[in-house]
C-alpha cells in the first residue's frame, strides 16, 4: 500500500463528535482507532497516516496523536517499523490491551471457530423441522402430553429401529432402544449399571473420561494406530470398552475388520461390554458409512447415537441400542418418568425420520462437509504442503500432523490469528505415556471445518495457514 488512509476512512463521519466531548483527547482517539479496527474499517496491514498529518486533520496536538499511536503499538493493535510507518497489526482481531488479564492460549475473542464437532447452526432445516412438528402435534396421542415413559416415545423408537437397520446395519427391535438426552447421558447411565473399570481409546473426548470418573468408573488407555484401537490390550478385568469404531475420534480411520471381530470375541469370552459411540459415523466421504459393530453381536454391544452432529446439539435427543439384559436396569437407573428429552421433540424427530427429511438433511450435510474438507486440503497443499492431513475420510474435522514440539506454539499462533482450534494432545488419555499401549504422543491440530459460515471459511483457512509452523 503506497498511500495511507485519511481520517474519515479511519474513524468515519462521526469523528468530530467522538473527539469533541470532554475528557482526555488521547484516550478518545485511541478508543476511536480501536473501534475502527474492530468494525473492519481498518483491515490488518492498513497503513495509517503519519501522526503529524492525522494531528492536522483532527486539530490535535502532534504529541497527542504520537502518544496514541505508541500506546496502541504497545497494546498490539498497531505495528510500527522503521521506514514502513504505522500499520494495523497483522492478525484477525487485536489482542486484549496489556493491562487487562488474558489467558495464555487465547489472547483475544476468537473470530473463527475451528473447534471440532460443532455443525454450522445456520444450516438447521427449519422449514422441514417445522413441517414435521406440525404433523407430529396434530397426530400425537393424548398420552404424549402426560408423564413421559423413561423408555422414550414409541413412535421415535420405531422410527430409529428402521433407520439404524437400513443405514448402519443395526440389529434391534424398538424394545431394545432407550432414548436419552445424548451420548453423555447414555454414558452416565451405563456407568451406573455396568460399573468399572473400563478401557478406552488413548485419544478421545476428555469430557467422556471425566464423566465416567465422576461416576466412579476409571478408564485405562488402549493404544490407537492406523487400524483403530489396539483391542488386543483388553483384559478380563475390563468390564467394558469405549470405542469409536466408525471413525476413530479424533485421529480418524475405521476400526479394522479383524479388530472388530476380536473385540466381539473378547466381549463374548469375558462377559464384557462394547460401548460403541457412533460419534460422527454418518458422515463418510469415500464410501457408504461403515456398519455398526453392534450388528455383529447385539447382546454384547451398546450403540450410542444422537442428532447433535446431524441436526443440532440443542436438540437433546440421543439413543442407546441395548442388549436385552440391560434394558430394564438402564430404564430403572433413568427413573420412573422421562425428565430429559421433550416428548414433542421426540415426536417431531420421529416424523422427520419417517418422512425422509432426516436422510435428505444428512445427505445435504455430507456434501457440505465434504466440500469444506476439500477446501481445507487444497489450502494446505497451496500454503503449507509440508503439513500432512489425516482423518479426512469421514467426520467433521481433520488432524494436521505437526513437527515434534510445535503443537503448543501452533495453538498460540492460531489464537493470535483469531482462531479457536485445539491441539491433538488435548484429547490424549492422561495415562497413555506410561500404559505400555500407546506410542509417543503426537503433535497436531484438530481442525473442525463444519462451524464457520460459508463467507467466513476462506478467511479462516488463510488464518490457519499463517499459524502453522514453517516447513
Amino acid at each position: 500500500m503506497n498511500s495511507w488512509v485519511n481520517s474519515a476512512e479511519i474513524l468515519g463521519s462521526d469523528l468530530p463528535l467522538e473527539l469533541s466531548g470532554t475528557g482526555n483527547r488521547r484516550a478518545l482517539l485511541m478508543d476511536a482507532l480501536r473501534e475502527a479496527v474492530r468494525s473492519g474499517r481498518l483491515a490488518p496491514g492498513t497503513r495509517l497516516p503519519p501522526y503529524r498529518s492525522l494531528a492536522a486533520d483532527l486539530g490535535l496536538a502532534r504529541n497527542t496523536v504520537a502518544d496514541a499511536y505508541a500506546e496502541l503499538v504497545a497494546e498490539g493493535w498497531l505495528a510500527a517499523r522503521q521506514g514502513s510507518g504505522t500499520r494495523v497489526a497483522e492478525r484477525a482481531v487485536p489482542v486484549t490491551p496489556v493491562h487487562r488479564p488474558r489467558t495464555p492460549e487465547r489472547a483475544a475473542r476468537p473470530v473463527h471457530d475451528l473447534v471440532q464437532g460443532q455443525p454450522d447452526p445456520s444450516v438447521f432445516p427449519r422449514t422441514a423441522w417445522l413441517a414435521s412438528a406440525r404433523r407430529a402435534l396434530a397426530a400425537a396421542p393424548d398420552d404424549a402430553f402426560g408423564p413421559g415413559d423413561p423408555h422414550g416415545r414409541p413412535e421415535l423408537r420405531r422410527a430409529l429401529a428402521g433407520y439404524l437397520a437400513r443405514v448402519r446395519g443395526v440389529r434391534a427391535a424398538p424394545e431394545r432402544i432407550v432414548l436419552c438426552s445424548g451420548a453423555a447421558h447414555g454414558l452416565r447411565l451405563l456407568a451406573e449399571v455396568v460399573g468399572g473399570p473400563w478401557a478406552a481409546e488413548e485419544y478421545g473426548l476428555p469430557f467422556h473420561r471425566a464423566l465416567l470418573a465422576s461416576h466412579g468408573v476409571g478408564t485405562r488407555p488402549l493404544g490407537v494406530d492406523a487400524d483403530g484401537a489396539r483391542v488386543d490390550g483388553l483384559t478380563r478385568r475390563d468390564r467394558a470398552v469405549l470405542l469409536t469404531p466408525a471413525h476413530q475420534f479424533p485421529t480418524g480411520g475405521p476400526l479394522h475388520p479383524g479388530r472388530r471381530a476380536a473385540v466381539v470375541d473378547w466381549a463374548r469370552a469375558t462377559g464384557g461390554l462394547v460401548v460403541e459411540d457412533d460419534y460422527d459415523g454418518e458422515f463418510r466421504y469415500d464410501r457408504q458409512p461403515v456398519g455398526a459393530v453392534q450388528g455383529l453381536d447385539p447382546e454384547h454391544v451398546v450403540l450410542l447415537g444422537s442428532v447433535s452432529k446431524s441436526l443440532s446439539p440443542t436438540l437433546r435427543i440421543g439413543w442407546m441400542v441395548l442388549p436385552q439384559r440391560l434394558v430394564g436396569p438402564v430404564v430403572t437407573a433413568k427413573g420412573e418418568r422421562e425428565q430429559f428429552s421433550s416428548a414433542t421433540e421426540q415426536l417431531t424427530l420421529a416424523d422427520f425420520v419417517e418422512s425422509g427429511a432426516y436422510d435428505r438433511q444428512v445427505r445435504r450435510m455430507r456434501q457440505r462437509h465434504r466440500r469444506r474438507r476439500d477446501q481445507l486440503v487444497a489450502a494446505l497443499e497451496r500454503r503449507a504442503p509440508h503439513i500432512r492431513v489425516t482423518g479426512i475420510a469421514a467426520g467433521l474435522h481433520a488432524v494436521l500432523e505437526l513437527p515434534p514440539g510445535t503443537e503448543r506454539s501452533a495453538v498460540r499462533a492460531a489464537a493470535w490469528q483469531g482462531l479457536a482450534v485445539e491441539g491433538l494432545s488435548d484429547y490424549l488419555h492422561p495415562g497413555s505415556e506410561g500404559a505400555g499401549q500407546a506410542d509417543a504422543p503426537r503433535d497436531g491440530l484438530v481442525v473442525g471445518y463444519a462451524t464457520p459460515a460459508e463467507s467466513a471459511y476462506p478467511e479462516a483457512l488463510e488464518a490457519l495457514c499463517r499459524a502453522l509452523p514453517p516447513g
